[in-house]
């Protein structure tokens, strides 16, 4: 019994005719060429293709980042391999070489207990990733090792319950109460003994968040979504 052979079509290189079984049977078969000119046009369209597909997805969509530092253990690593979603979070300007063509703002904000990365007020060319504990309007008070909340639905406060996220015996350093302007957070890190957040160099503007993070892809047994 003889074995039917399954044809294998290279697209941009050439194209093989089996509509004719006699010839098949008689082992003849027509190729037809394609030229240079339309090889290089089938690249062209992969790589405009890669273009308008790759690159919003990195400007608009996500972004990878490597956690550096133990700010924000046990819950994220340093060396840690993060995905970030971008959409909606950050502004984001366009524009080609020089020229300024449009500026496309923030719409998004960012919920209680999400972690974020975002440009350091300090000096924006670095990246901190920290947890949000208050938000823009709110009033926040650290005492006796605790988060207090005051705002339009709490006027009197209540304790934030970081039971969730920070392991058992962790308490908030600092004595400190800061109002929040209306495009203001307050982040700290979950390592809360051992990192550098608002309770040293204040509050991080809106406009400075980069995104929240979406993803743990590395290392792989830590693989995890937010």
């Amino acid at each position: 019994m003889s074995k039917r052979r399954i044809p294998v079509i290279l697209r941009g290189c050439y194209k093989a005719n089996i509509m004719d079984q006699t010839r098949k049977e008689n082992g003849s078969q027509d190729v037809e060429y394609i030229g240079v000119g339309n090889f290089v046009l089938e690249i062209v369209k992969i790589v405009l293709l890669a273009f308008f597909v790759i690159v919003p997805i990195r400007v608009f969509l996500f972004q990878p980042f490597f956690v550096q530092g133990a700010s924000m253990e046990p819950n994220f690593e340093d060396g840690e391999y993060l995905i970030i979603n971008e959409f909606g979070y950050k502004d984001t300007s366009i524009g080609i070489g020089d020229s300024h063509l449009l500026t496309i703002n923030h719409f998004k904000t960012v919920d209680r207990d999400r972690v974020v990365v975002f440009r350091y007020p300090l000096d924006p060319s670095k990246y901190f990733i920290k947890r949000v504990i208050g938000l823009p309007g709110e009033k926040v008070e650290i005492r006796n090792g605790h988060v207090t909340i005051f705002n339009k639905e709490h006027p009197d406060g209540f304790v934030l319950d970081e039971s969730g996220y920070l392991p058992k015996g962790v308490n908030t350093s600092g004595d400190l109460v800061v109002t929040l302007k209306d495009n203001e957070y307050f982040v700290l890190g979950d390592n809360r003994p051992y990192s550098s957040d608002s309770r040293i160099w204040g509050t991080v503007p809106e406009n400075l968040v980069i995104g929240e993070v979406l993803l743990r892809a590395w290392p792989l047994d830590r693989l995890n979504f937010y």
